[in-house]
């Protein structure tokens, strides 16, 4: 009963609203018109008769932010076993099928998707019967869409016309609904179909082909698919006319038992080269000549009724007019086989390793021994040569009596980028070599002779001598340099000096001079210790095993050792471990050898250069430069240091340095960051700001103790200046050598215990 309209009885029905616009149909999107669909009355009021329920999913406000339902419930499915009943007309067996299915429900979107399950041999298509996409209710509600309250377990959903039973789902779909407050009942079965019942009570009752023959190989091909067994064998057909020797690869794949042969042909043969000589098959035994079509099938198969239109088919138990073929089969493969390839007989000689492994591991075959089979013809047709014709290198004429079009020659890419100059790895070696001669003008002359590695060129260069009436200078052009006692126009291509040629101790002849090596740099020494296996006279291993041979044998070695050493320390002088072992073995070992034995056990001895000396140095050269913008590098090393620990690796920091254009040379910069490597390979970058800090914390130079030490680090060049071959000499005279250590390791004793060496004695 409504209030009579009287006053006292009125409300203002304004109060709390904030909006009088009237709603309209129609609005515009893009700029194209549409039909925006129902709206509210004036203010936001609600029309009469108007149905304003949710379209989408409602779900209830949790805590927490509030997300879309996409972001919410992404990659979330609602999964229910279900099942379908179609009926089946004007079929005896069967009126209707029970077709079970799996409805997916995504919270995120409220779109449905039906799969059903695949089963064998039922007749129909099967696989996705609704694709994702939002299914609408059934009439009179089509306007609206299926929501996740409208499915659970033991419900009926009947999508475009199909009432689907929800008969089970997932633990996560139950655990999903019951967090929502709905209650999901227990799962249950589908009901059974009839026509599966009877396909499975058929199928039990079929009995086995008679009679049983193992006709599926799927098993042993997937146990041994791309396993081949490989022969190679020789067919001798010298005895018909021209006939000679052929030689085969001979294949069996283990997968189907098939065998393939491809004949291995020399250059010049006169023969075709076909792919193959035998094409993959199944090899017989006895070959008795072509078979008809269809007369070696696998089965006899038997037509009992023999009319066209009646049937009735039946496998031959008798196998009436069967033939009994034989085939090769991996027991009947050995070496020393001979095995009919349609009447040619290949004798197997030799197999793979591969073969060999499964013979031992299946069959216990331990002898291998291949056979040497050679008769008739063995001539092979010699390369014609032509001499040198003296025009471009000798591998451009030899390349051009190759081919009819002369090619470029090929050189070996390899070798060029793995020792081409990397940054300061120059991967060369260096040498200082002196003339043998009488006259005593050219003996005294010093020459660098610079070997590199990257394409096996040579290169001579002779420092300048003040007032030696010699310019010095370049004394050879980087070139390949041809190893005496050569013809001029050779037939083949001459040999080359390689760097195998190339060690302390060596002599080289060198278009016509005698050159004798008598030391290296340092860059040298390492880089030969680092490729030892390309350099014997620098691989300790070797040297050793020498050593051991020879001073195992001399009973008086160990005497020479300790007489140089009555202190009984267990090391002496680099120069008295050399003087000895030149007595010793001298006519065994080079003397490149022997100083790489005294680098191996002097590595604990070895004088380096201070710490302090080098940054007093660096100090100096950024004085000298007026260099104090240290606030851009330690920005860059803060840039490039991404753990915050305050370290990083020796390239980071050398990349560092470069960016900010530090006034340094590069030996320098190197020498420093090899110094202040630590264990880890990494650097304090706050250490190398200290160091460079020559204004707030100055380094002094230390001041040398005796002549040998005037020449300090800071007159030393690169690594590949020539005075840093001349320093060497220098530098072994000042570190001891550990000769018990060294005598430890051939395995003979000595009187006195293995003592540490002490660098500060000299």
């Amino acid at each position: 009963m409504a209030l009579p309209f009287l006053p006292g009885n009125t409300f203002e029905r304004k109060i709390g609203k904030d909006k009088y616009h009237l709603t309209h149909q129609f609005d515009k999107y893009n700029g194209v018109g549409m039909l925006t669909g129902n709206k509210l009355g004036v203010g936001g009021v609600p029309l009469a008769g108007e149905d304003l329920r949710p379209q989408n999913s409602v779900y209830p406000r949790g805590e927490g932010p509030d997300r879309p339902a996409w972001l919410a419930f992404d990659k979330q499915v609602l999964c229910f076993d279900a099942y379908f009943q179609e009926s089946i007309t004007e079929r005896r067996e069967e009126q209707y099928r029970i077709r079970k299915c799996r409805v997916y429900f995504y919270p995120e979107d409220d779109t449905v998707q039906v799969v059903e399950q695949r089963q064998n041999n039922v007749g129909f298509p099967q696989g996705t019967i609704l694709k994702r996409h939002r299914v609408p209710l059934p009439a009179p509600n089509d306007d609206r869409f299926f929501t996740y309250d409208q499915f659970n377990v033991g419900a009926e959903v009947s999508l475009y016309g199909r009432v689907y039973k929800l008969i089970d789902c997932d633990p996560f779909t139950r655990n999903f609904l019951t967090k929502l407050g709905v209650r999901v009942p227990p799962g249950f079965t589908a009901p059974e179909d009839p026509f599966l019942k009877h396909r499975h009570t058929s199928d039990g009752t079929q009995n086995p082909l008679r009679p049983y023959e193992r006709i599926d190989s799927l098993k042993q091909f997937i146990n041994h698919d791309t396993h081949v067994l490989r022969f190679w064998g020789v067919w001798d057909d010298s005895e018909s006319l021209y006939g000679d020797v052929r030689n085969f690869v001979v294949h069996y794949f283990l997968a189907d038992d098939t065998m393939e042969i491809r004949e291995i042909l020399p250059p010049n043969s006169g023969r075709d080269a076909p792919p193959t000589y035998l094409s993959r098959s199944k090899l017989p035994k006895d070959f008795n000549g072509l078979r008809l079509p269809g007369e070696n099938a696998q089965r006899t198969v038997l037509n009992v009724f023999g009319q066209l239109n009646k049937q009735r088919w039946i496998l031959d138990n008798l196998k009436t007019g069967a033939v009994d073929q034989k085939y090769y089969s991996d027991q009947d493969l050995a070496i020393g086989q001979l095995i009919n390839v349609y009447e040619r007989k290949v004798l197997l000689t030799d197999c793979d390793e591969f073969t060999r492994n499964y013979y031992r591991s299946k069959y216990g075959v331990q002898d291998f021994t291949p056979i040497n089979y050679s008769k008739g013809n063995d001539y092979k047709a010699l390369r014609q040569s032509y001499p040198y014709t003296g025009f471009g290198s000798e591998e451009d004429s030899l390349n051009s009596t190759k081919k009819l079009l002369p090619e470029p020659v090929k050189k070996d890419f390899n070798k060029f980028m793995g020792f081409d100059r990397q940054g300061l790895e120059s991967n060369v070696l260096r040498f200082m070599a002196k003339v043998i001669t009488k006259d005593p003008i050219q003996a005294a002359r010093r020459f660098v002779i610079a070997y590199y590695l990257a394409d096996d060129t040579i290169n001579i260069h002779e420092p300048p001598v003040r007032n030696s009436g010699i310019g010095g200078g370049k004394f050879l052009e980087r070139q390949k340099v041809k190893k005496p006692n050569q013809p001029r126009y050779p037939l083949e291509v001459s040999e080359y000096f390689n760097g195998t040629d190339f060690y302390v101790g060596a002599r080289v002849i060198i278009n016509g001079f005698d050159f004798y090596i008598y030391d290296a740099d340092e860059y040298a020494y390492k880089l030969m210790e680092k490729e030892c296996y390309s350099f014997a006279v620098a691989n300790q291993k070797l040297i050793l095993e020498k050593l051991r041979q020879y001073l195992t044998n001399n009973a008086d070695a160990v005497a020479q050792f300790e007489q140089h050493d009555p202190q009984r320390k267990g090391y002496f002088g680099y120069e008295t471990f050399y003087g000895l072992m030149k007595n010793l073995v001298g006519n065994v070992l080079v003397d490149h050898e022997i100083i790489t034995i005294a680098r191996y056990y002097a590595q604990k001895s070895l004088k380096e250069h201070d710490i302090y000396s080098i940054v007093a140095v660096a100090q100096e050269h950024l004085r000298k430069n007026n260099y104090e913008h240290l606030l851009p590098l330690k920005e860059n090393f803060i840039k490039r240091d991404r753990n915050r620990n305050g370290r990083l690796s020796i390239e980071d920091v050398r990349n560092a340095v470069r960016s900010v254009h530090v006034p340094l040379p590069d030996y320098l910069l190197n020498t420093l960051l090899t110094r202040m490597t630590q264990e880890d390979g990494c650097i304090d970058y706050n250490d190398i700001l200290s160091a460079l800090n020559w204004r707030e914390l100055p380094v002094s130079k230390p001041t040398p103790t005796d002549a040998d030490e005037q020449d300090t680090f800071a007159s030393t060049g690169h690594s590949d200046d020539p005075k840093m071959a001349d320093k060497t000499t220098h530098e072994r005279k000042r570190f001891n050598v550990e000769y018990s250590i060294m005598l430890q390791d051939l395995g003979i004793n000595t009187s006195h215990p293995l003592s540490t060496l002490d660098t500060s004695n000299n």
